[in-house]
């Protein structure tokens, strides 16, 4: 529909991460888990019905996603072409969660969507898929009562920091941009390790106080789940992040959260967030084929008989649990 042109989001950036992995030879199209979409019964765990129904008002989605022309498309094309995909999203970071528990990681290639609270959206964010994961572990599979957000994306996450804001079995780490969307003075209350960044930080000061702030939350609680929004949108160039890190930059950030997870023995659930620009799907790719060539995505999968085991080994053994997944 060209609606991506009229955002700086790039809405192929998550096919742009699959393909590039297929071309490394490190996933194939039928050991890919396809996620679920999230049905009205999975949101409603976390959202309000009054929320989900405003979503049936294609100006409140316009004023969301940010592109005031999806105010005037029919609702049912907003759903369609709009808020299904996004649905589907949650419905991955969902799976991944439990994918995570079962087997130490787990990558959604999208989600991320951490603007978004149990009842108001913004940033491009229409479902709180973070808060949906970790709900979803907290009721449904035994053993997670403790969770760490990492949040490493140029924003702050005030919506996820929202909706766990009371809950003690939450904690939050948070580096961003201190100046850019949302300035949530309220939320920030639910942080309890805030890292504010200012303008054009670049690699070596970011990377030191990642390094020292991960390692510091970890030894502080741990927790039975690390969910880690890894947005790109740190990026030197992105037009809404404000901060100046370099591709190898981004590449050494998510393998310092990885080794300090797998170091640990803590599950890791990683999802994309934020990046506006054309080149971070090759960055998220180049992300993932370093953490799985120094062995932090799998590790913990070796088979009898398996000298080198790759990640569609485990995507092919729990792909038949993962389509069973729900809320419900």
């Amino acid at each position: 529909m060209g609606l991506e042109k009229l955002h700086p989001f790039d809405a192929g950036k998550w096919g742009k991460v699959i393909n590039f992995l297929k071309e490394e030879k490190l996933i194939a199209d039928d050991l890919i888990v396809q996620a679920r979409e999230a049905t009205d019964e999975d949101l409603l765990v976390v959202h309000t019905r009054r929320y989900l129904n405003k979503l049936k008002w294609s100006f409140v989605v316009a004023t969301i996603t940010e592109i005031p022309p999806v105010a005037f498309l029919p609702n049912f094309v907003v759903q369609r072409k709009v808020l299904k995909p996004l649905r589907t999203q949650t419905g991955g970071t969902i799976m991944a969660g439990k994918l995570a528990v079962d087997r130490g990681w787990a990558i959604n290639v999208g989600g991320g969507f951490h603007h978004c609270s149990s009842d108001k959206g913004g940033g491009f964010c229409a479902y709180a898929d973070i808060t949906l994961a970790i709900k979803f572990l907290f009721e449904r599979v035994q053993g997670v009562s403790k969770a760490t957000i990492i949040d490493l994306d140029a924003h702050q996450g005030n919506g996820h920091e929202r909706d766990f804001m009371d809950d003690h079995r939450v904690y939050i780490m948070d580096a961003y941009n201190r100046y850019i969307y949302p300035g949530d003075g309220f939320a920030k209350r639910a942080i309890k390790r805030k890292v504010e960044l200012e303008w054009g930080t670049e690699d070596a000061e970011y990377l030191q106080k990642v390094h020292t702030h991960v390692e510091g939350a970890l030894n502080e609680l741990k927790p039975d789940i690390i969910v880690y929004n890894a947005g790109t949108d740190i990026l030197d160039g992105d037009p809404l992040g404000g901060l100046a890190i370099s591709p190898q930059g981004i590449v050494k950030r998510d393998e310092v959260v990885f080794k300090a997870a797998r170091s640990r023995r803590i599950p890791i659930l990683m999802v994309t967030s934020g990046g506006y620009q054309k080149r971070t799907a090759r960055i998220i790719a180049d992300s993932i084929l370093n953490l799985h060539n120094l062995g932090l995505i799998d590790k913990e999968l070796v088979t009898s008989g398996a000298e080198n085991p790759k990640v569609e080994q485990m995507i092919r053994e729990t792909a038949k649990d993962l389509t069973n997944l729900s809320l419900q």
